[in-house]
């Protein structure tokens, strides 16, 4: 496990290194990894246009929202103790999407406006503010998978309201984009819109990894070894919010990678939250560029939606999380 644990993160970094290298030669037009390096620094060739302008912006979209989705999984189930814990599955993107539809749908930002992942984060924070307030400090998974699917009908029905009355079909194509989810024909103006704030949400979540490992004591053992659980919960939500708001803000709603990444990382590293984070980050990252990779590899009429694979791989793997959870769950409902 030691030898494990000491080759774990270099190999995630370098698998996440080839699959970010593969995103930037896979497409419609199939380009070699010299192919791919040369591109990157040439000027003016169609490969170049090809990689810079097309597929870099997709690759780090991947790449970052797939880290910080694993990592904000990780700090939720760190928080809540909970290994079914993830900001898909309590709302988080779902109501992020809300927000930056209704935005959209009131006219107030477009999908370049920097308005769109602030309304988004706002969305994402109050989503686990809920969460937290509904189910409580110590609600048990049952409990907490009700308010979560709660969450998730109220934000679902909103943006279903949302497309309903929107203006006209090209507002409501904008609103089904953040229902699928997407990594297509993004541009480093999307980069630049999300990343700064994927960058801090990253910061902020990493920082709190020593409190995570103090929780698994409970909460007052944890605060007579000087950790401030309520100051933890509120910066795990800023974390969450800032991560997901933005990563919804551009690429729409993806599911389940919150979910996945920790519980495939979870063994190696013995089950301790504080050494979770950042190969739950790295697992991330790459499941969301295989997934990418993979969309364009399907063969279709046009590219199928990043979000609908990923929900597609995930609800299994959410049943199967759930059946081995059965006795919690039966004490729950007794």
């Amino acid at each position: 496990m030691k030898r494990s644990r000491l080759w774990l993160v270099p190999a995630l970094a370098c698998l996440a290194a080839l699959l970010f290298v593969a995103s930037l030669g896979i497409g419609p037009v199939r380009l070699s990894p010299g192919e791919v390096l040369t591109a990157l620094t040439a000027e003016g060739t169609p490969q170049a246009v090809i990689v810079r302008e097309i597929r870099l912006p997709r690759a780090i979209l991947a790449l970052a929202i797939g880290a910080v989705l694993g990592l904000s999984g990780a700090a939720m189930q760190g928080l809540l103790r909970n290994p079914l814990a993830a900001p898909s599955l309590f709302g988080a993107p779902q109501t992020a999407a809300f927000a930056a539809v209704s935005t959209i749908s009131l006219g107030w930002n477009d999908t370049l406006s920097w308005g769109l992942p602030l309304a988004a984060i706002a969305g994402a924070f109050l989503s686990v503010f809920l969460l937290l307030a509904v189910a409580g400090r110590s609600a048990s998974l049952l409990l907490l998978i009700l308010a979560g699917l709660a969450i998730s009908a109220l934000a679902g029905a909103g943006t279903a309201l949302a497309m309903n009355l929107a203006p006209n079909p090209f507002a409501a194509l904008e609103i089904a984009f953040w229902l699928l989810g997407s990594l297509e024909d993004r541009s480093m103006r999307h980069v630049a819109l999300a990343l700064p704030f994927i960058l801090a949400a990253g910061l902020l979540l990493y920082l709190q990894r020593g409190s995570f490992r103090a929780l698994t004591l409970g909460e007052e053992a944890a605060e007579s070894l000087g950790v401030n659980v309520d100051l933890l919960r509120l910066l795990v939500i800023l974390g969450v919010a800032l991560g997901v708001g933005a990563s919804v803000a551009v690429a729409g709603t993806i599911s389940f990678i919150g979910l996945v990444a920790p519980h495939l990382m979870r063994p190696l590293v013995d089950h301790d939250p504080a050494r979770l984070l950042l190969p739950a980050a790295l697992t991330g990252a790459c499941l969301l560029l295989s997934a990418d990779i993979a969309v364009r590899l399907i063969p279709a009429t046009s590219d199928i939606k990043v979000g609908v694979l990923t929900s597609i791989i995930g609800v299994p793997f959410f049943l199967y999380l759930i059946l081995r959870q059965r006795r919690s769950l039966a004490g729950g409902v007794a």
